[in-house]
Parts: structure tokens; C-alpha cells; sequence
């Protein structure tokens, strides 16, 4: 399966974990804005990249 990771580098935390089958990249930035917007606020590098998880 893979996921997209929002990530913040400087917390050096996964804020997150989205399936790509339901969450595309329009879902995801709209979910930085929303719910992880405390950490782009106080000036913190958000990525999202790519997780693919293995058996």
C-alpha cells in the first residue's frame, strides 16, 4: 500500500498518514491548510512524501 506522510522537519514528527487511494494531492494540501496549519503558522517545514508500506 502507499501512503502520502505530512512531515514536519522540524519537530521531526509524522503529523500524518494518508492513503493515496482516497486522499489526493488537492485532499492533502487542503488538510495542511485545516488541521496541521498550528505548524506551517509557527514557521515549521512541512513536507509530504511518499511511504509505501511493505508486509
Amino acid at each position: 500500500m502507499e501512503f502520502r506522510e505530512i512531515y514536519c522537519s522540524n519537530c521531526k514528527k509524522i503529523l500524518g498518514r494518508y492513503n493515496i487511494k482516497f486522499y489526493d494531492d488537492d485532499k492533502i494540501k487542503e488538510l495542511i491548510n485545516s488541521a496541521h496549519s498550528t505548524h506551517v503558522r509557527s514557521g515549521h517545514q512541512v513536507n509530504i512524501r511518499k511511504y509505501e508500506k511493505t508486509k
